[in-house]
């Protein structure tokens, strides 16, 4: 969506936070295949390794994470927060005119 309109649309902000979830899903995706990857390795030298990237992995959805719940996207231990933003952002983008 163009910058302007996005900001005229008050959307900058909504964009931003699909980019992030977008990021945080990945990172969460990133985690899990680590993790599946540890339980397979063939020889600790690939274990001690894929155990290196599962750290940076988790720290990587940690920081991303954060970063949501500060700004308000994320309410990971609060369902029903979660939930009203989850439909809240649903009714703005049913009210975005089709193109």
């Amino acid at each position: 969506m163009n910058g302007i309109i996005e900001s005229l649309t008050g959307m900058d902000a909504l964009s931003d936070q699909v980019v992030a979830m977008d990021l945080l899903i990945s990172a969460k995706s990133g985690v899990r295949n680590y993790a599946m990857a540890v339980t397979d390795a063939g020889t600790p030298e690939i274990k001690e390794m894929l155990t290196l990237h599962l750290v940076e992995a988790l720290d990587m959805h940690e920081r991303i994470s954060t970063y949501m719940m500060e700004k308000g996207w994320y309410h990971a231990w609060d369902m029903n927060e979660q939930v009203s933003l989850n439909l809240n952002n649903i009714n703005t983008v049913l009210k975005l005119p089709t193109l």
